[in-house]
């Protein structure tokens, strides 16, 4: 059987969109709340009844986490436009 686990995580970052116009206001530094979903799909392992353990999906995003919580995003090597869709992909190549 298909199942799908998981687990939501939280961090604060600042950052700019500097490819925007200079008067769009997400071209200036500001500050968001991320949420973040770490989804694993597979089959149930029939011997111990689950997908894997739910604390490794925490152990795996632990450390980027850190990289990413109160801090400006801009500054991280692989993220100078980061959007939505440039932090998620580079969230998808760091796990």
């Amino acid at each position: 059987m298909n199942v799908e686990l998981r687990k939501t995580f939280q961090f604060e970052a600042a950052h700019s969109l500097p490819n925007l116009p200079e008067n769009h206001k997400c071209h200036r530094l500001h500050g968001h709340s991320f949420k973040v979903d770490v989804v694993m799909t597979g089959e149930c392992d029939e011997r111990l009844g689950w997908l894997m353990d739910y604390a490794e999906i925490g152990e795996a995003f632990d450390p980027i986490r850190k990289r990413l919580d109160h801090h400006h995003l801009n500054e991280i090597e692989g993220l100078k436009n980061p959007t939505s869709e440039n932090i998620a992909r580079w969230i998808w190549n760091e796990l």
